[in-house]
C-alpha cells in the first residue's frame, strides 16, 4: 500500500518536522511568557508589575538603550565606510579587506573584550612593553558606557556592511551608466541614485546591529560588571545568582522586556523600510566600480589603518598578554614564557574539559542540524507560500531573540523532569545542546534552503515517475546537489557554537563548562594570562574555519558565505 503523502512527500516526515520545530522554536517562548505573566491577575501586586516598577530595571533599560544606540552609530559608520569603499570603488585586495573586517563578528564577544582590555589601561602588556602605559592606579577607560559602546560597534559593524553591500550589489550597472551618459558627476550619482537606492539595506543593517547590540552579553559582562554598570542581559545574569521564590518570574519578566525591545527594533526596521522597495530592472550582482584615480592609495591606506586599529592592535595585545608571566609585565627576552599554553594543555583539567564540551556540543549540534535542514528545506519547497512563511518565521524566532531570553526559556522549560520520561536534563550538557539546536537551526537551514530553491524540479519529478520513494529521492537526487551548502551550514553552526557564551553562561554547571564560559570565568577570577592564551587558540581556530569556508565558497550560491556575499 502506498504511504499517505503530502504532495510528493511522506506525511510522517511532515508531522515529524513540524513537531521538532514546535519543540525547538515555539515551546520555549510560550513557557517564558507563561512564567513572566504568572499571577498577572494581581494587577500592580503581580511579580511582573514589581519588576516594571523597580528602579534597577529602568536604569538597566536606559543603559541598554544608550550602549546599543551608540554602538549602532559606530557600527553604521564603520560598516558604511567599508561597504561603499569595497562595493563601489576600484580598490585592490578587496577579499582580504572583507575577510579581516568580518573577523571581529566571528570572534566571540568576550574574546573581543579581553583583547581590548589588554590594549588599554595601566596593566596592558603591550603598552608596558612600549613604555607607554599610564601610571599604576589609573582607571581602565573601557570600564564605561563609552567602552562598551565602542566594542559593540566594532563587533556588529559587519552586520551593517553585509546588509548595505547586498543593496549596493543589486543596483543595476545600466542605471549608473545611464546617469553617466546624462553627464552626472560621481558625487551626484552617489547623492541622487546610489544612496536613495541603498537606503533599505542601511536601515536593515542598522536594525540588525541595534538588536544584536541589545542582546549582547559578553562585552557588557566583561566591561560593565567590574564598574557596576548593568544592562538588561547582565542584570538578568546578576538576578540569576540570587535566590527566592520569585527569582525565576523576575528574570522571565526581564527576558520578556528585552525580547519585546528586540522585536520592536525589527518592527521599526520593517516600518522604515516600507515604501522604500524599488523594482530594479537590469543586471545586478556586481556594482558599478568608480575609478578613484590618485585617491585610491589614500582610501586603501585608510581602510588598512582602520583594520590595524580595530583588529590587529587588540589581537597583538592579546597575544602578548598570553606570553608574559602576569598582567602588567612588559614583554622581553627574560619575561617571555609559554607557561600559560603549557598549563592550558597539560595542567588545567577544566580547560581541556571545557574544550571537549564545546567541541562535542558544537559538532553534535552541527551534525543534527545538517540532518534536519535537508528534509526541512526539501519539504518547505512544496508547501503553500503561507505555510512556508509561517515555518520560516518559527525557525527565525530563537535566533532573532537575544540569547539570554532563550536561556531563561530553557531553564523554565527543563527545570522539572520531562513528562512521561521522569528524567531531568537541567544542569547537564543536554540542556545546552537543546538550546543550541533551537538557536542555530536558522543558521544551518538558510544555506540549504538557498540551494534547494534553485534546484530544477524536473529532477525530482523524473525520479518520482521512475518509482523512487520520497526518502530515496532525497538521498539520491537532492543530497548530492546540496552537500556543499550542508557543509557550509554545519561549519557556520560549529563556528558560532564552539565559542558561544550568552546561552551557556546561564545554563552551565560544574563539569559542564564551555569555552566561552571558561574565558569569562578565568577573567573574572583574575587569571587573565590563561584567559588570553585560551582566547588566542580560539581566534586561530575561528580564522582557520573561516579560511576553510572560503575555500568552499566557489561551490556555493552567492550569499551563503557571509564574507563573500
Amino acid at each position: 500500500m502506498n504511504p499517505v503523502s503530502f504532495g510528493s512527500q511522506p506525511r510522517w516526515l511532515l508531522m515529524l518536522l513540524l513537531l521538532l520545530i514546535t519543540l525547538l522554536s515555539l515551546l520555549p517562548s510560550l513557557r517564558l511568557l507563561l512564567e513572566a505573566f504568572r499571577q498577572i491577575e494581581l494587577g500592580l501586586d503581580s511579580p511582573f508589575a514589581g519588576v516594571m516598577r523597580a528602579s534597577s530595571t529602568w536604569r538597566a533599560l536606559g543603559n541598554s538603550l544608550v550602549t546599543a544606540g551608540l554602538g549602532t552609530l559606530i557600527a553604521v559608520l564603520l560598516g558604511s565606510l567599508f561597504a561603499f569603499s569595497i562595493s563601489l570603488t576600484n580598490i585592490r585586495a578587496r577579499q582580504w579587506l572583507v575577510f579581516c573586517f568580518m573577523l571581529p563578528m566571528m570572534i566571540p564577544p568576550q574574546v573581543t573584550a579581553l583583547s581590548w582590555l589588554q590594549l588599554f589601561g595601566p596593566a596592558s602588556p603591550l603598552l608596558n612593553t612600549l613604555g607607554l602605559a599610564p601610571p599604576l592606579g589609573s582607571p581602565q577607560p573601557l570600564y564605561s558606557a563609552a567602552g562598551i559602546a565602542l566594542l559593540l560597534g566594532i563587533q556588529h559593524a559587519p552586520l551593517v556592511y553585509l546588509a548595505l553591500r547586498t543593496s549596493l550589489l543589486n543596483i543595476p550597472r545600466e542605471l549608473i551608466e545611464a546617469g553617466r551618459i546624462s553627464g552626472a558627476s560621481q558625487w551626484r550619482l552617489c547623492r541622487d541614485m546610489i544612496i536613495p537606492l541603498s537606503r533599505g539595506g542601511l536601515v536593515a543593517g542598522t536594525s540588525l546591529a541595534f538588536v544584536s547590540a541589545l542582546g549582547n552579553f559578553g562585552i557588557p559582562a566583561m566591561l560593565g560588571i567590574p564598574a557596576s554598570y548593568y544592562v538588561l542581559p547582565t542584570l538578568i545574569y546578576q538576578r540569576m545568582a540570587g535566590f527566592g521564590s520569585q527569582m525565576l518570574t523576575e528574570v522571565a519578566s526581564l527576558s520578556v522586556l528585552i525580547g519585546l525591545l528586540a522585536l520592536a527594533g525589527v518592527w521599526l526596521q520593517q516600518r522604515l523600510s516600507r515604501g522604500r522597495d524599488y523594482a530594479l530592472i537590469g543586471h545586478s550582482g556586481q556594482a558599478q566600480k568608480f575609478r578613484l584615480g590618485p585617491w585610491r592609495p589614500w582610501l586603501e591606506a585608510m581602510l588598512v589603518l582602520v583594520l590595524l586599529l580595530i583588529l590587529v592592535a587588540p589581537l597583538v595585545a592579546l597575544l602578548i598578554g598570553s606570553v608574559v608571566p602576569a598582567l602588567g609585565v612588559a614583554l622581553n627576552a627574560d619575561s617571555f614564557t609559554l607557561d600559560a599554553y603549557l598549563q592550558m594543555f597539560s595542567r588545567q583539567g577544566v580547560t581541556l574539559r571545557a574544550m571537549g564540551n564545546s567541541l562535542v556540543l558544537s559538532i553534535a549540534a552541527a551534525l543534527v542540524l545538517m540532518l534536519l535542514s535537508l528534509p526541512l528545506a526539501w519539504f518547505l519547497r512544496q508547501c503553500a507560500p503561507r505555510l512556508q512563511t509561517l515555518i520560516r518565521s518559527l525557525i527565525e524566532i530563537p535566533y532573532a531573540l537575544p540569547g539570554v531570553v532563550l536561556a531563561i526559556a530553557c531553564i523554565l522549560l527543563f527545570a522539572r523532569p520531562l513528562p512521561l520520561l521522569g528524567i531531568s536534563i537541567y544542569g547537564s550538557l543536554l540542556v545546552i545542546f537543546v538550546a543550541y539546536l533551537a538557536r542555530f537551526l536558522s543558521v544551518a537551514f538558510k544555506p540549504v534552503q538557498a540551494v534547494v530553491s534553485q534546484l530544477d524540479p524536473s529532477l525530482d519529478e523524473a525520479a518520482q515517475l521512475a518509482g523512487a520513494g520520497g526518502v530515496r529521492r532525497m538521498i539520491d537526487i537532492v543530497l548530492p546537489l546540496v552537500a556543499p551548502a550542508l557543509c557550509a551550514g554545519g561549519l557556520l553552526v560549529f563556528l558560532i557554537a564552539v565559542n558561544e557564551l550568552t546561552v551557556s553562561a546561564l545554563l552551565w554547571s560544574t563539569g559542564n563548562e564551555t569555552l566561552g564560559v571558561l574565558i569569562f570565568n578565568l577573567d573574572e577570577s583574575g587569571d587573565t594570562v590563561l584567559a588570553s592564551a585560551v582566547s588566542v587558540v580560539v581566534v586561530l581556530m575561528v580564522a582557520g574555519l573561516m579560511a576553510l569556508l572560503s575555500l568552499l565558497g566557489n561551490r556555493l550560491p552567492k550569499g551563503v558565505i557571509p564574507w563573500q556575499s
